[in-house]
């Protein structure tokens, strides 16, 4: 069985998407992390994470792993360290945000501040949506993908999303490079779409981004969540664009190619919302700060 300090240091790993981050938090060197996690792989017989020159993306057991033992090591990392080192957090904090983001990023952030005694309640949705409830009350925070325009709503920019266009190796191989540079729609035009909408919200904006004008495309699946997306394109179904953040790891095992390189990767920044004048108390303070502190850690998504 894994020892507590090799779990720590995964969890750090997990959470900062950096060997080098995750050693100036615990202390210690990269080569202490890097030599720790490679036991911890050895011992469970598999891999963890995928290193990059953009950080260390979780695999799916890597995901598995910290929902399964976060909050136990994070308690015992409490009741035998300090008392002193981690204050407890008190108190009820609503957030929403899009279910990826959540999943990936947010949530295993917030993890440490459910550990010194947060209560978070999340809902997942749409920035509109989100917004509204927010605006409404319903919600404390929120993390968008749309700017606000309530005026009660007030929101700093939070990260930049990177989007990417990519397909399945056996699709990358059917565009021509040349008509590729000469005319892009033609080249990728007879690519089948995976869409999170039917009205290709994400797909759309890269078009008309990247080469002025909508994709002529079939659209052959369409699903509701950019994760499902992903594993659709990885399995053969189309191409589609997604953020980096959630293709890294198969762009670096292979399973995903990109299929178009633009000179400035189209961006989308993500804000941190809140309600104008509502005063906040510790726990939503807290919220804010390991969010914000956290995205610096994330650079670009």
């Amino acid at each position: 069985m894994p020892g507590l300090d090799l779990l720590a240091t995964f969890l750090e790993v997990y959470r900062t998407g950096s060997l080098s981050a995750a050693a100036e938090r615990l202390g210690v060197s990269q080569p202490a992390v890097t030599g720790q996690l490679a036991r911890l792989e050895e011992q469970l017989s598999t891999r963890l994470f995928v290193r990059s020159r953009r950080g260390a993306e979780p695999t799916e057991r890597a995901v598995a792993l910290a929902a399964e033992v976060g909050l136990h090591v994070d308690g015992l990392r409490s009741a035998l360290g300090p008392r002193d080192v981690e204050p407890a957090v008190r108190g009820l904090v609503r957030i929403g945000g899009a279910a990826e983001l959540m999943t990936v990023r947010v949530l295993p952030a917030l993890a440490r501040l459910v550990a010194q005694g947060l209560q978070l309640r999340t809902t997942l949705g749409l920035g509109d949506e989100l917004l509204a409830a927010l605006a409404a009350g319903h919600l404390d925070l929120v993390v968008s993908s749309v700017r606000p325009r309530q005026d009660v709503v007030v929101a700093t920019p939070l990260v930049d999303e990177e989007f990417l266009l990519v397909g399945p190796p056996a699709l990358a191989h059917t565009v021509d490079p040349v008509r590729l540079a000469a005319d892009p729609v033609a080249a990728l035009a007879h690519l089948p779409l995976v869409a999170y909408a039917e009205d290709l919200p994400i797909v759309r904006r890269y078009w008309r981004s990247e080469f002025g004008r909508r994709p002529p495309n079939t659209t052959a699946l369409v699903v509701p969540d950019l994760r499902a997306v992903l594993a659709a394109v990885a399995a053969g179904a189309g191409v589609s664009v997604l953020p980096r953040y959630l293709v890294a790891s198969a762009l670096d095992a292979g399973q995903v190619v990109e299929l178009h390189h633009p000179e400035a990767p189209p961006l989308n920044t993500l804000y941190l919302a809140g309600r104008r004048g509502v005063p906040h108390g510790p726990a939503v303070a807290a919220v804010r700060a390991r969010v914000t502190e956290a995205a610096a850690e994330w650079g670009s998504l």
